[in-house]
């Protein structure tokens, strides 16, 4: 169904029938990109124990669906474990590389922000892996999150030393059906 791309893009929480593909999508990044610093995938087991971690903290894991094609998925995870920290969480987007650049990004991450300031959050953390990579820090940007900062050399993958990229975005004022 990627090719083609025709039905309507649904936006929805994953269910536990999803995680075999919303592993393969993760795993193809973990090995051929720089957005996760994991080098090694995950397996089907921790995913869903990685899934699970997130429902129980009330917070959204979605994916976008195109008729019988997951594209993608995101969610929103705790930023930190103290407690000081339980009104901020850190979201997550990884698509299928046939879905770049067609919105589905952006209405994974407008639908887990809507969802996320539901939940009584109030503020969200983006940490991107890799300065070059210029589609999630488009994405982020054009969804009202503003840089803070950037840790240069934190990470070494592929041979090469990367930065991880913040930004965050305050979800005050966010109404279900707009960011």
């Amino acid at each position: 169904m990627l090719a083609g791309m025709s039905a309507e893009l649904v936006i929805r929480p994953a269910e536990p029938g999803d995680m075999p593909r919303v592993q393969a999508i993760y795993s193809a990044h973990v090995l051929r990109g720089t957005a996760s610093f994991e080098e090694a995938p995950p397996d089907l087991e921790e995913m869903r124990r990685r899934r699970e971690a997130v429902l129980a903290a009330r917070l959204p894991y979605l994916v976008a669906q195109r008729g019988d094609a997951i594209l993608g998925f995101a969610y929103a995870g705790l930023y930190r474990p103290r407690s000081a920290y339980r009104h901020t969480c850190e979201d997550s987007v990884y698509l299928d590389p046939a879905a770049v650049g067609r919105g589905t990004g952006r209405a994974l991450l407008s639908a887990v922000l809507e969802q996320a300031a539901s939940a009584g959050y109030r503020e969200v953390i983006a940490v991107i892996g890799d300065s070059g990579n210029a589609a999630s820090i488009g994405l982020h940007r054009a969804l009202g999150f503003r840089p803070i900062g950037t840790f240069t050399n934190v990470g070494f993958k592929f041979g090469r030393w990367l930065d991880s990229v913040l930004m965050q975005r305050s979800l005050a004022g966010i109404k279900p059906g707009g960011s």
